[in-house]
């Protein structure tokens, strides 16, 4: 007779790798505010809102496993490991991720694992902070007249440890959108003038996109470390820098 270790007895469950979206619960997706109704274990980013997190059931194992700038409250390996092991009790198990999970949220990382373990998985996407903070802030990514382009990048990285060739940023006809950058605003500001973009180039840090709480601090590139210390910014932010950055005078709708 076959020894099956107790292990391998255990019941495997589903996990889904949900995207939250920037910030407002009404942008979620009708998919991922089903499965958020169903959940019975869910491992969360820092950045949830609350509206958002008052859509799971009351009896949901709640995780924080948060993520800030400067600040990861739970090792990436950790999180990894939690999500394999809760996925073996055979639950409905939701990683709820703000914005998107593949959009800078290491969704790929936590799905190698996934399926390392041999564990069942679905991704819903969510609109990413991209997105939703320009739609929010009168910005167009694109614009025939403005922008042909446009291009994510995080600046959360070690930026002098790990140099960046900036002139692959620098295209004066793209729209620069930069996740996690506040803290190396002096550096981005430095190294796009220096691979050739216009100092005078518009920016914008849009701060809580999409919530009640959204600002926005525009002004040149070469103002950008600047506008990236104004004591009323409040994280998270998100950086964009192009010519259509001078649109959102006219295309600003949302009144916070």
């Amino acid at each position: 007779m076959a020894v099956v270790s107790a292990v391998d007895n255990q019941p495997k469950g589903k996990i889904w790798l949900v995207g939250a979206g920037p910030g407002d619960v009404e942008l979620l997706t009708l998919k991922a505010y089903r499965i958020l109704q169903m959940a019975e274990v869910v491992l969360y980013d820092a950045l949830i809102s609350q509206e958002i997190m008052s859509l799971l059931p009351n009896t949901a194992e709640k995780i924080a496993v948060g993520k800030r700038a400067g600040k990861h409250s739970v090792p990436q390996d950790e999180i990894n490991q939690l999500l394999v092991s809760k996925g073996k009790t055979g639950k409905n198990v939701v990683r709820l991720k703000g914005g998107d999970p593949f959009v800078f949220g290491r969704g790929g990382e936590e799905l190698q694992a996934i399926v390392a373990a041999g564990l069942a998985f679905e991704v819903i996407p969510g609109i990413t902070a991209a997105s939703g903070t320009s739609a929010y802030a009168g910005i167009p990514l694109t614009h025939r007249d403005y922008a042909q382009g446009v291009t994510f990048m995080t600046g959360h990285c070690q930026l002098k440890s790990r140099p960046i060739d900036w002139n692959t940023y620098a295209n004066p006809n793209n729209t620069l959108v930069i996740y996690m950058g506040i803290l190396n605003a002096n550096l981005i500001k430095q190294g796009l003038i220096a691979a050739g973009r216009s100092a005078d180039t518009p920016v914008a840090i849009v701060s809580k996109a999409t919530t009640s709480e959204q600002r926005q601090f525009v002004g040149t590139l070469k103002e950008l470390d600047r506008l990236a210390v104004d004591p009323e910014l409040v994280m998270p932010a998100l950086m964009i820098i192009g010519e259509v950055v001078q649109l959102s005078d006219t295309l600003n709708w949302y009144q916070a």
